[in-house]
Formats: structure tokens, sequence, C-alpha cells
């Protein structure tokens, strides 16, 4: 049997069909071996022949038997979740999806700015009952938004919120590289810009530093008429200190892509606030991720043939 060039593991990635990717990559690499694994039994078998993997996890139980393998492209942007010394010491590469979630993580926040300041979901209320009646709304034009995390998202979202007339802070490790935001501030000064902000966006990676980012401290720094709004990872806000300042007012309402814990449990207190928006982490949900994350391994996997060895591919984590 043929040992295939790219194994693309069961798991769905934002809840799209393996199937998907795989066509997208044999559009890509008409010349290579493109397979999507079906069973259990079917990926335990391909991962032992293939050259090239990539899914979300990667068990590095396989690592023994996957005696080919050079490359581990993870699906998502976050690798926290990845044995990557583990696949290191075994001589694996391994990528993320940095950079995908650019164009439609950054629409989702817009939307869900515009969203709140346009009160839809009262206007909706008002079309189920056939009520006319206006009612006070706000605009992004004049605001000031603090994006914490100023990735390929951060940037993405930035370059949206200058065209609605958005003032920007951004909040990041080494203030010192700057930005495009009109500022550029270290997470040492985060209360300051939350204590400005209309609008705190969460765009950031899950670390030591960031896990529980947004406490109680946090979250009493924000303004009263603050909104908050979590695309980075649900342990970034401390749940409880989210629910307290929801119930005491003390912001004016949150949309939360990513929750803690996740999935959010159906009697969790945070489905029962009308000013906050829940959507299931699916604000990287768009047919265009797997063309963009398809981009990337086509690419990294032609740089693998013509280097002779893992070196200098694009989004390289180890």
């Amino acid at each position: 049997m043929t040992d295939p060039d790219v194994v693309v593991l069961r798991q769905k990635v934002h809840g799209m069909a393996p199937s998907s990717y795989g066509a997208k990559l044999r559009d890509r690499l008409p010349e290579h071996e493109v397979t999507v694994a079906t069973t259990p039994a079917e990926e335990r078998d391909l991962i032992e022949r293939a050259r090239v993997v990539t899914g979300i996890d990667f068990d590095v139980e396989w690592l023994d038997a996957a005696r080919n393998l050079e490359l581990f492209a993870c699906a998502y942007a976050g690798t926290g979740h990845l044995d990557v010394d583990a696949l290191a010491d075994a001589g694996v590469a391994v990528t993320n999806a940095a950079g995908v979630h650019g164009p439609n993580i950054s629409e989702y926040v817009i939307g869900a700015l515009v969203a709140h300041d346009r009160r839809f979901r009262q206007a909706w209320e008002h079309q189920q009952r056939n009520h006319w009646e206006a009612y006070p709304v706000r605009e992004l034009q004049g605001s000031t938004a603090a994006v914490v995390g100023l990735g390929a998202i951060g940037e993405a979202l930035v370059e949206r919120l200058d065209a609605f007339g958005v003032e920007t802070l951004g909040v990041r490790y080494t203030p010192e590289k700057g930005g495009p935001t009109d500022e550029v501030l270290g997470f040492d000064s985060i209360h300051g810009a939350l204590a400005r902000a209309d609008y705190v966006i969460l765009a950031c990676p899950l670390t030591d530093t960031t896990r529980g980012l947004i406490d109680d401290d946090a979250l009493a720094s924000m303004r009263a008429d603050g909104l908050l709004v979590n695309v980075a990872r649900g342990p970034v806000v401390d749940t409880d200190a989210l629910v307290t300042a929801l119930r005491d007012a003390e912001i004016r309402g949150a949309t939360l892509d990513v929750t803690d814990p996740e999935p959010l449990p159906d009697d969790h207190p945070l489905w029962s606030f009308e000013n906050v928006r829940i959507t299931p982490h699916n604000a990287g949900n768009t047919p265009k991720y797997y063309d963009r994350l398809a981009d990337i391994l086509a690419t990294n996997l032609r740089r693998l043939e013509e280097a002779g060895a893992a070196e200098g591919l694009e989004n390289q984590v180890v």
C-alpha cells in the first residue's frame, strides 16, 4: 500500500467536516496523495505511514509507530494543548494556523459591537410583537476600543475598527514592538486601558499571564458602559467575576464566543443575562477557514520537499 503524503485526522475543525479540508488540500496538491481518516483504526494506520499529519490534536502515543512523520500541521492557532516537546524530541516539526482567523473573527467582533450598540435584540423582540417604537442607540464612531492581543486577529480587527472611526488601544507583551493601534501598552498598564475603553476585546493567547486576566479587579476597572468581547479563550476571563459584574451592572454587557467551562452547561447563569450574547466557539467558522489553512500546509509541504528538512516553515512552532 502506498504511503500517503498528507493525512487529515477525523477531528472536526470549528464543526466543519475533515473531508472538506481534504478536498481543499487535494486542489492545492494534485501531485500528492491526501487521505482523510474515517475510523480510529484507519487513522492509526495512516499516521504510521504518513509524512504529514494535520488536525487539531496529536496523541504522542502514536509517535513510536509514526516512522515517516516529519510534520504535524495543527489546525488551530493555539498549540497549548499539544505536547510539542515530545513531538520535537521525535524529530517532528509542528506548525499552527496563526493568521487564518484574522478576517473571520474580526468580522465577528465588528458584528458583535454593532449588534450591541444598535440594540438588534430589542429590535427583534419588538418585531416579534409587531411593535413600532423607537429606542435610543449608540454608534462606534468616536468610541475607544482596548484590543488585548495584537496577533493576526488583533491586527485585522484594528484595521476594521479604524474604518469605523474607533480609537484603539493595543495591549501586548512587548509594547516596544509597537503595533497598528493608536497607542500600544504593556500588560502592566492594562487597567488604565480598560478604564478608557468603551469596548474591551480579548484576542490574546491563553498563557500564564493571560489566564484569569479579566478578574474582579479588571472588571472593576472597566467603565459601567463598557462592553466585553472574548474571542480568545474562556479561561482568560474569570467566569464567576464576570457573572458578579453583570449581576451588579458593573459593565454594560458581553459577547462571548468562548467560555470557561466550555461547552457552557445549560444551567449556567451566563445564559440568563439579556445583555450577554453567547456563541459556541463559532467565530472562526467559515468555509474560507479551510482555504487559508490549506494554503499554509501546501506551502509548507513544498518547502519541506525543497529543503529536505523541516526548516523555515510558515507558522513553525518547533
